[in-house]
């Protein structure tokens, strides 16, 4: 059996990261908020951040629980989630905002629904 406590304040790290991600991407209506100003340049490159930090924390959570915790919850397309943290991380310069753009405006209230799940699930 695994660190639930672990695994909970590793949740709660993640869920304070979308949280900012979110408040973030609030600004942008199109990618070209993302890309026509400095400030939006600055909001992107903090968003990428926060997935990377996201896409890592998953990773660690997968290692404590021995990949048995997030694959309960298969709404949410883990692998893709992480593989986009290593995609950040590693091709930075190939990026593409509208991915960013896309994964603000379509993907991220449904991860942070599932989180808060998975973590009233531990508590219980």
């Amino acid at each position: 059996m695994y660190d639930k406590r672990l695994v909970i304040e590793i949740l709660d790290q993640i869920i304070d990261a979308i949280e900012i991600v979110q408040e973030r991407c609030e600004f942008a209506k199109s990618v070209d908020n993302f890309c026509d100003t400095k400030e939006g340049q600055e909001k992107l490159d903090s968003i990428c951040m926060k997935l990377i930090a996201v896409g890592e924390s998953l990773k660690k959570i997968d290692a404590i629980t021995e990949k048995t915790l997030l694959q309960k919850y298969p709404q949410i397309e883990w692998k893709k989630i992480k593989g986009i943290r290593d995609f950040i991380s590693h091709h930075y310069f190939d990026l593409d905002a509208e991915i960013i753009f896309g994964i603000c405006q379509n993907h991220i209230d449904n991860l942070l629904d599932a989180l808060k799940t998975i973590k009233m699930d531990l508590v219980k």
